[in-house]
C-alpha cells in the first residue's frame, strides 16, 4: 500500500513538467516549500491534477470521501474511516464495484505527482522503510481518483498486485501503487477511456529500471519523531536487509 510519500519539487517546476497552471495562486508558497515525508494518517493536503480540469493543479485532500458528504462532515468521516484506511488507497481491482471509486472511475480520475514515495520491508518481524524514487530525481505520477465536496477535492491513490520488484520491498502484502510511465498519464486522464482501456492501463508496468530503491531511517515510523526533514531521504543500512 502507499501511506507515505515525498514531494519536493517546487510548484513552478510541476506546473512546466505537467504543462498545467496552479488553479489557487494564493497556496503557491504553502506548496513551494518541500515536503520529505508526507504522512497519509494525517490526510493532508496534496496537489493533484484532476480529470475534469487536466490543465490545472490543485490542492487535494489525501483520503477519498462519498461525494455525498459535505465539507462540514469530512474530519467526522475520516476519523471513522481509520478502521477501513482512511479512504488513502484503492484496490484498482475494485475499481468498478466499489460504492465510491466506481463512481469515480470513468470522470474523477486524477494524477498525483510526488518525487518518491514509501513501503515497509518486513524483517525478523521489525518493518522497514524503502524510498522508492526516480534515478534521475524527476517526478513520479501515481494514479488516483477523486471526488468533490463543496468544491473540496478529496483524492485516493489506486493500488495493484505487486511486481516482481514491489514484491520484495512490500514482502508481506505484496501490493504497489499504480505508478503511470510519462507516455501515459495524458491517457489517464482523457475521458473518452472506457472499463477495457482503464482495465488495460492498469496491467502496463512502469519501467523499474528507472527507479532507485534504497532504506531509509526507521524514524518514518515514529509517531515520537518529526521525519519530515532532509534526514529521512538519506539512505540507511541495516544488517541482513537488502533488495
Amino acid at each position: 500500500m502507499c501511506f507515505h510519500t515525498a514531494q519536493i519539487k517546487t510548484v513552478n517546476k510541476l506546473e512546466k513538467r505537467y504543462q498545467v497552471k496552479l488553479a489557487t495562486p494564493e497556496v503557491r508558497e504553502k506548496f513551494d516549500t518541500p515536503r520529505y515525508h508526507i504522512n497519509g494518517f494525517a490526510h493532508p493536503s496534496l496537489l493533484v491534477i484532476p480529470q475534469e480540469a487536466p490543465t490545472v493543479i490543485a490542492p487535494g485532500l489525501w483520503g477519498i470521501i462519498p461525494k455525498t458528504k459535505k465539507s462540514s462532515q469530512i474530519n467526522a468521516y475520516y476519523k471513522d474511516a481509520m478502521r477501513f484506511g482512511g479512504g488513502l488507497n484503492a484496490q484498482s481491482e475494485k475499481l468498478f464495484d466499489h460504492f465510491i471509486y466506481k463512481q469515480s472511475s470513468l470522470t474523477n480520475r486524477c494524477l498525483i505527482p510526488v518525487t518518491g514515495f514509501f513501503e515497509p520491508h518486513e524483517y525478523q518481524s521489525k518493518k522497514y522503510p524503502i524510498h522508492i524514487k526516480r534515478k534521475d530525481n524527476d517526478v513520479l505520477s501515481l494514479a488516483g481518483l477523486y471526488t468533490l465536496i463543496d468544491g473540496i477535492i478529496t483524492f485516493t491513490i489506486l493500488t495493484k498486485t505487486a511486481s516482481l520488484l514491489f514484491a520484495k520491498i512490500h514482502n508481506k502484502k505484496k501490493r504497489q501503487p499504480l505508478l503511470l510511465p510519462q507516455d501515459l498519464e495524458g491517457a489517464w486522464l482523457n475521458p473518452e477511456l472506457n472499463k477495457k482501456d482503464l482495465k488495460a492501463l492498469i496491467e502496463v508496468n512502469y519501467p523499474e529500471n528507472e527507479l532507485q530503491t534504497f532504506t531509509v531511517s526507521r524514524d518514518l515510523f515514529s509517531p515520537k519523531v518529526n521525519s519530515d526533514t532532509p534526514h529521512i531521504l538519506n539512505q540507511v543500512s541495516y544488517d541482513g536487509v537488502a533488495i
